[in-house]
């Protein structure tokens, strides 16, 4: 283990600007001055490539109503929420959360169709009235009711297309959603995503984005709908709850944090011991910003005889103005290569270390020890790991702030410090010399090597980054 101080230190904020967010008129002027420009490459184009067509987040495309109920042009489903169709005539529908015990829609209907606000999964309860006459004062004539049961019946939940560690945390609640209904599951996503899971999940059927399969009983749609605070789509602030237990929250299934479930090959790809490391992200906030940081903790890797592998998408990767490459001493093993692969390379290293990105909630379902470098999310959105690798003497978990919208169009975003001195300072304060101790303790807790004793190091004096170097005076003749 190095000794402690020898990497030079970003210069500590003062206490009395801790708190401080940026006035704004100089955030809206560092936003000006930082717009991200559309002509420049994207995260995993090469340098000379053209940014490609935006895909939306996700489509909502629910198939015509086609439950049929026992009374004639009465149709039912719970396709994007609770929907009854009605025939023209006089007649009342009431939606009812069975729940919570309580009416939450309740209105005259006329050839109409009636749905849910609510999209996510509510245990609803559809009645139908005829409407009776009221000069006679009639009272209504319950028709029709039915109470929501899946079992047996066909359900779809669909997936983002993209963003893979959203995807891996999410899916384990499909299964415990399909075992409480006992429901026909459907779940749509990226043929990529489905090319890992199928084997750990043969009891659900996978298809691609945009397949509505036959006869659909009901459907949701999984993912995170900005802005934050509607709650229609999603019952709960993802920020609050944490990443993974938005996903049970809005399918109704107990919020207990699940490991997805992968399927490593038992053969070993490498016979000497190695390491796999992730140092890509989705936007410049969640790198480690310590330009220092890789370097030192390769080099530690190294001298403790292992193979230091990087398994990100792309070697290098440039939006906009900012530019991202592969750490300095690694191995390359970059590349768009299938999944399955990235999840037998890493299942048999001694351990990860990567960032607030899907690679490490890969490779926490693999089950290999992952050390997760972060300092833009709070501790409750990711997995819980103990070699979370995070400090709180600066600005943190900006993600997590209420007050705060993240510009997700914007690569480099900095929600509270964008243009200034403190930008990144998250990630930046996070030394190698952290993450190597993490290092010790991984392998002290797989029995590979004791801990170290930190007590016989004798650190040196800490320079601040921006400190000149002392010069020798010249002597004198």
């Amino acid at each position: 283990m190095s000794d402690l101080g020898q990497t030079p230190q970003p210069k500590m904020p003062v206490n009395d600007r801790n708190a401080t967010v940026p006035d704004q008129e100089g955030a809206k002027a560092a936003q000006e001055n930082t717009k991200v420009d559309l002509s420049q490459p994207q995260q995993g184009q090469a340098v000379q490539g053209q940014r490609p067509t935006v895909k939306p987040y996700m489509t909502f495309n629910p198939p015509p109503i086609s439950q049929k109920s026992n009374i004639k042009g009465v149709f039912y489903d719970f396709n994007k929420g609770a929907r009854v169709a009605v025939p023209k005539g006089n007649y009342r529908v009431r939606f009812v959360d069975r729940d919570a015990c309580l009416v939450l829609y309740d209105a005259k209907a006329d050839g109409v169709i009636c749905t849910s606000t609510k999209m996510y999964y509510v245990n609803f309860r559809i009645e139908v009235y005829q409407r009776g006459d009221e000069q006679k004062k009639e009272p209504d004539k319950l028709i029709f009711a039915h109470n929501y049961d899946a079992k047996g019946k066909n359900v779809l939940l669909k997936f983002p297309d993209t963003a893979m560690g959203d995807v891996l945390a999410w899916f384990p609640y499909a299964e415990e959603f399909r075992k409480k209904h006992g429901c026909n599951l459907y779940c749509a996503l990226n043929p990529k995503f489905s090319a890992i899971l199928k084997a750990g999940y043969p009891e659900i059927h996978f298809v691609d984005t945009e397949t509505v399969p036959q006869d659909l009983y009901a459907s949701y749609y999984v993912g995170l709908f900005a802005p934050w605070d509607n709650r229609d789509l999603q019952p709960v602030d993802w920020r609050i709850v944490g990443l993974q237990r938005h996903a049970a929250y809005l399918l109704g299934v107990d919020p207990i944090e699940r490991r997805p479930k992968l399927t490593p090959s038992p053969e070993r790809p490498l016979k000497e011991p190695y390491v796999c490391i992730a140092s890509q992200s989705t936007a410049q906030c969640k790198y480690w910003n310590n330009a220092y940081g890789w370097l030192g903790t390769v080099e530690y890797l190294q001298k403790l005889g292992y193979r230091v592998l990087c398994v990100d998408r792309d070697r290098i990767s440039v939006v906009g103005n900012q530019g991202n490459n592969i750490p300095y001493g690694t191995e390359d093993f970059t590349g768009d290569c299938p999944l399955q692969e990235r999840v037998d390379l890493i299942a048999h290293a001694d351990f990860f270390i990567g960032l607030s990105s899907g690679l490490s909630w890969l490779a926490w379902g693999t089950g290999v020890p992952v050390i997760l470098i972060t300092g833009y999310t709070a501790p409750n959105i990711e997995f819980y790991t103990p070699y979370r690798v995070q400090h709180f003497h600066v600005c943190n978990s900006c993600c997590n702030d209420m007050r705060l919208e993240h510009k997700y169009g914007d690569f480099g975003s900095c929600p509270k410090f964008r243009g200034t001195d403190r930008e990144y300072e998250c990630t930046r304060f996070i030394t190698p010399e952290h993450v190597c101790r993490t290092i010790d303790r991984v392998r002290a807790d797989l029995g590979i090597a004791p801990l170290p004793d930190y007590s016989k190091l004798d650190a040196q004096p800490v320079k601040a980054a921006d400190e000149k170097p002392e010069t020798k005076k010249d002597e004198k003749k």
